[in-house]
């Protein structure tokens, strides 16, 4: 599966730029862009897609976005429905590798920095005590400007490069190039996915999506993303499954069949091999961490 190119504009007096974002929703499709992107989540939970991977998302999240990585991230349904007062906010920092020149990061004081950039190619969630700390530095980037609005960026940088509370979301995956017309198509695959996870979806329905014959459509799926239509289709069940679990006051047995799954057998066993714990296990921990 393909994303499509999203062109980032950046203003000409500044050599990155900083986005605050606040409304239902974040941009909901699934794209790529040159530049890398630093992205705080204030407030908004749902379904982040990055490279291959499908996890949950939930408020003060961190995540460092490498040059070319496929991603999205959709707020859970409520957030779309009429008359909902719940809102996404984030801010987000784009910035190209190369903003300060070509060999600037080739510095030797730099090269954990460099390092840092080359890996975000994979997808980089930050953690515990440095998250609030860059937290914190993110908050006060856009009253900087000149040359201490570099700096800030930089310390930042160098607190998630020398950290070791970062987690690797895809630790086998590269971007690859991408061409509008599959990603077009892929695209409408990834939307009728999440539009009608809750029913069953057949294979002829969704290569129709695709234009293609279902034969064609599973060759062609399992070559772009590494994984079956089916197995893509349980994990965005799952991550589904997962906030039903966290946020809502739902039987098991309830959730099983609000997020797709025809029988609760099916369910725990597909809901452990996704997230190593049982339906039960899962809520439990949860319940365990907020107390």
């Amino acid at each position: 599966m393909k994303p499509h190119l999203l062109k980032v504009s950046l203003a000409p007096e500044t050599s990155f730029n900083i986005h605050q974002n606040k409304g239902p929703k974040f941009y909901n499709q699934w794209h790529f862009h040159p530049e890398i992107e630093l992205i705080y989540i204030h407030k908004g939970r749902g379904t982040r897609f990055i490279g291959n991977n499908i996890s949950r998302f939930e408020s003060n999240e961190l995540v460092l976005i490498g040059s070319n990585l496929d991603h999205m991230w959709r707020c859970d349904p409520e957030y779309f429905l009429k008359g909902s007062k719940l809102i996404a906010e984030v801010t987000v920092i784009y910035f190209h590798h190369d903003f300060l020149g070509d060999t600037f990061f080739n510095a030797p004081e730099l090269k954990n920095i460099n390092f840092l950039l080359e890996k975000a190619k994979q997808g980089i969630k930050i953690t515990g005590t440095t998250k609030n700390q860059v937290k914190e530095l993110i908050a006060k980037l856009p009253e900087t400007n000149g040359i201490e609005r570099i700096f800030a960026l930089l310390k930042i940088l160098d607190k998630i490069a020398k950290t070791q509370e970062k987690q690797f979301i895809n630790s086998m995956y590269q971007p690859v190039k991408f061409d509008k017309f599959e990603a077009d198509r892929l695209n409408k695959v990834f939307h009728h996915t999440l539009t009608n996870f809750q029913k069953q979806i057949s294979l002829h329905e969704i290569a129709a999506v695709a234009n293609l014959s279902e034969k064609a459509f599973c060759r062609y799926f399992k070559s772009k993303t590494k994984k079956t239509y089916y197995n893509f289709l349980l994990e965005v069940r799952v991550a589904h499954a997962c906030n039903l679990l966290l946020e809502k006051d739902m039987t098991i047995y309830e959730v099983c069949y609000e997020s797709g799954f025809n029988n609760l057998s099916n369910f725990n066993r597909y809901f452990k091999k996704i997230m190593n714990k049982t339906p039960f296990e899962f809520k439990k921990a949860h319940l365990l961490l907020s107390e």
